[in-house]
C-alpha cells in the first residue's frame, strides 16, 4: 500500500522536496499531493525585479517548472488552493480553493510544511490603496508592471533599503521612474555595516536614486481616486504615483502556529538537521518559513533566500524519499546589486559579533577589482571582521563595481572551513590581470586583518 506525501507550497522548497521524492519512489509506492495558493510554481522570486526593469523579457523566463510539468510527473499540485488548518494528531490538512471556495481534508502520512515568508506590511493608513505594491509573488510582479502601464506619472517611492528596496528601486530607475527610497536606518542596506552602507548611499545618489535615511513612514496619502499620490512621513510628503514595499519579510507560520508545531525567537520553525520538525517524526519543513543554523555564530538564525529552500528541498525530498541527507547551516552570503554597484556580504556584521559575545578586530581595504594597469579596473572596497583572539574569519562586506560581488565566496568558503584570516593569507586563488591583482583584494584584507590580531594579541 502506497504513502502519501502532502506539501504546503508549491515553490523552492516544497516542489524540490516533491520532485526529490518522486525521483526516489514511483507514485506506486508514494502518492504527493501538493497545494500552491497562487497560480504558479517553482519560479524564482529573485528574478521579479530584474523583470519589472526590463533585463528578464518575460514572466514565464522566471518559471523553472510549471503546474502541468509537475502533474506529467506523477505530482498532483492544486494551484489556487490554499491550506487553512493542519491536524496534527489527525494526520490531515484542510484545504480551500480559492475560486470556488470549496473545503476539503487531505489525509497524509507524511508532511512537509514549505508555506515561504510573507512581506512586513505595517497597518499604515492607505496601505491598501491603488498603486501600492508588494513583490513577493510573480502575481504581485505582473501587478506592478500593470499599474506602471496604467499610470501617466513617472515618480515612485519605495520604502524599505534591504535587498528587495534597492533592486526594485533600479528596476524603477530603468523603466525611467523619478525614484524615491525610505528607510528606517541610518544608512542602506541594513545587513550591511554602516560604514559600507554608507559607499551604498553614495552610490545610489550618484545614479540619481533620492535616498532618505531614518525617514518613519506614517501615511500613503490618497487622491480624490482613491489612487496613491504621496508617501508621508513625520517630516514631509513625498509625491508618488506607484509605492513600491521593500520592508523586508517574516515567516509565514501562521499555520505551523496554529497547529502547535515548535517556533523559534524569530518566528520560524525549528528543524533538526534533517529538516524534520523537532519532535515530529513524520512532519518537515523547508524554506523562507525555517530558522536555520548560524555555522559562525552557532545560532539560529532566520535567513529567507532560495538558495537555501531548494537545499532545503533536496534534502527534505531525499530523507522523504527512504534515502538519507543533512542540512548543516549557513554563513549568511548574499549578494546583490544596484545598476553598476554590486554589493556582498557573509558572516558576522559588527553588531552580530557583538550579539553573540565575540571579540573582533575589523579592517577594511581598498582595491581594485583588476590589475590597477589592466583597462576597466575598478574600485572596490572589502570589509573583514575576525576574532580577536584566535584569529578566525567571522565575516566579510565587499561594495564595488564589475567583480566585486562573488569575491565574497572566496570568504564563504573559508567560513565554512573555518579558516583564520591568517591562512586565507595562503589560499591559491586565480591570478592574471584581466581578473584580479596579484594579491585579491580579499586576500589583501585577511593580511591586514591577520596583522590587527597580531597588534591585538
Amino acid at each position: 500500500m502506497s504513502e502519501r506525501l502532502v506539501v504546503i507550497g508549491g515553490d523552492a522548497a516544497g516542489m524540490s522536496a516533491a520532485s526529490q521524492a518522486r525521483r526516489l519512489k514511483g507514485p506506486e509506492e508514494l502518492e504527493i499531493v501538493a497545494f500552491e495558493r497562487g497560480h504558479f510554481s517553482s519560479y524564482s522570486a529573485c528574478g521579479i525585479p530584474y523583470w519589472v526593469g526590463g533585463d528578464v523579457a518575460s514572466r514565464d523566463e522566471l518559471i523553472a517548472r510549471s503546474p502541468e510539468e509537475h502533474r506529467a510527473r506523477a505530482i498532483d499540485l492544486r494551484t489556487r488552493t490554499e491550506v487553512t488548518s493542519i491536524d496534527v494528531t489527525g494526520r490531515r490538512v484542510l484545504a480551500r480553493d480559492l475560486d470556488t471556495g470549496t473545503e476539503t481534508w487531505t489525509d497524509f502520512d507524511k508532511l512537509v510544511v514549505a508555506t515561504g515568508a510573507r512581506p512586513k506590511r505595517p497597518a499604515l493608513p492607505g496601505i491598501d490603496a491603488p498603486g501600492v505594491h508588494g513583490v513577493q509573488t510573480l502575481d504581485d510582479g505582473q501587478a506592478l508592471l500593470d499599474s506602471l502601464d496604467a499610470t501617466r506619472g513617472r515618480r515612485a517611492v519605495v520604502v524599505g533599503a534591504g535587498y528587495i528596496g534597492v533592486e526594485m528601486a533600479e528596476a524603477l530607475l530603468n523603466r525611467g521612474y523619478e525614484v524615491t527610497v525610505l528607510h528606517r536606518g541610518e544608512q542602506p542596506m541594513a545587513t550591511l555595516d554602516p560604514d559600507m552602507g554608507r559607499l551604498v548611499h553614495r552610490a545610489m545618489d550618484g545614479l540619481g536614486i533620492t535616498t532618505v535615511a531614518s525617514a518613519e513612514v506614517t501615511t500613503i496619502l490618497t487622491g480624490e481616486d482613491g489612487r496613491v499620490r504621496a508617501v508621508a512621513t513625520d517630516e514631509a510628503e513625498y509625491p508618488a504615483d506607484v509605492v513600491v514595499l521593500g520592508m523586508g519579510v517574516v515567516p509565514e507560520t501562521s499555520l505551523a502556529r496554529a497547529a502547535g508545531l515548535p517556533l523559534g525567537t524569530h518566528g520560524g520553525l525549528l528543524t533538526d538537521l534533517a529538516m524534520r520538525v523537532r519532535g515530529h517524526e513524520d512532519i518537515w519543513a523547508g524554506g523562507d518559513c525555517v530558522e536555520v543554523m548560524d555555522l559562525v555564530s552557532g545560532r539560529e538564525r532566520y535567513v529567507p533566500l532560495g538558495t537555501h529552500a531548494n537545499k532545503h528541498g533536496q534534502v527534505i525530498g531525499s530523507n522523504v524519499g527512504g534515502d538519507y541527507a543533512t542540512f548543516p547551516g549557513v554563513v549568511g552570503t548574499a549578494v546583490s546589486k544596484v545598476c553598476d554597484l554590486e554589493l556582498a556580504r557573509t558572516g558576522l556584521r559588527e553588531k552580530d559579533a557583538r550579539a553573540v559575545g565575540l571579540r573582533y578586530v575589523a579592517v577594511t581595504v581598498e582595491s581594485t577589482s583588476r590589475a590597477g594597469y589592466y583597462p576597466g579596473a575598478a574600485a572596490m572596497t572589502v570589509k573583514m571582521l575576525a576574532e580577536r583572539r584566535t584569529g578566525r574569519l567571522l565575516g566579510v562586506q565587499i561594495v564595488g563595481r564589475e567583480g566585486a560581488g562573488k569575491r565574497v565566496d572566496i570568504a564563504a568558503v573559508a567560513l565554512t572551513a573555518g579558516m583564520t584570516v591568517e591562512a586565507m593569507t595562503a589560499l591559491d586563488l586565480g591570478y592574471a590581470p584581466p581578473f584580479s591583482p596579484v594579491w585579491d583584494p580579499v586576500l589583501i584584507a585577511a593580511r591586514k586583518a591577520t596583522a590587527a590580531v597580531r597588534a591585538a594579541m
